[in-house]
């Protein structure tokens, strides 16, 4: 069975910066648009960014838009997310998921993603 593993979480400071990859293990990659989420303690899993298939076009929250980077490698079945200038509330699970169909004119919901990946930790320090 194909699966999707987010790593590259840890402990960091404000200020720092990480990168998250997802790593997909099927190999229908390029099949699917990819998304970022994330879901800090007692709060909702929300959006945090979003590429098509061919990574032409991407969306951001505008919570994260000037300091994250969604990007990815087809050939290396992996989507990234950049994380820059990293703040105390960016602190959070992350969790990436892939979606067959996304016109990328809008933000997905997480209820209309196809499949999920285990998340990662994030944890910024102040």
């Amino acid at each position: 069975r194909c699966s999707w593993q987010a790593s590259g979480g840890g402990l960091v400071q404000a200020g720092d910066s990480l990168t998250l990859s997802c790593v997909y293990s099927g190999r229908t990659f390029s099949s699917y648009a990819m998304g970022w989420f994330r879901q800090a303690p007692g709060k909702e899993r929300e959006f945090v960014a979003a590429i098509t298939k061919s990574g032409g076009i991407t969306y951001y929250s505008d919570s994260v838009k000037g300091r994250f980077t969604i990007s990815r490698d087809n050939a290396k079945n992996t989507a990234y997310l950049q994380l820059n200038s990293l703040k105390p509330e960016d602190t959070a699970v992350y969790y990436c998921a892939a979606k067959l169909y996304w016109s990328g004119t809008y933000p997905p919901a997480p209820a209309a993603m196809d499949f999920w990946g285990k998340g990662t930790l994030v944890t910024v320090s102040s």
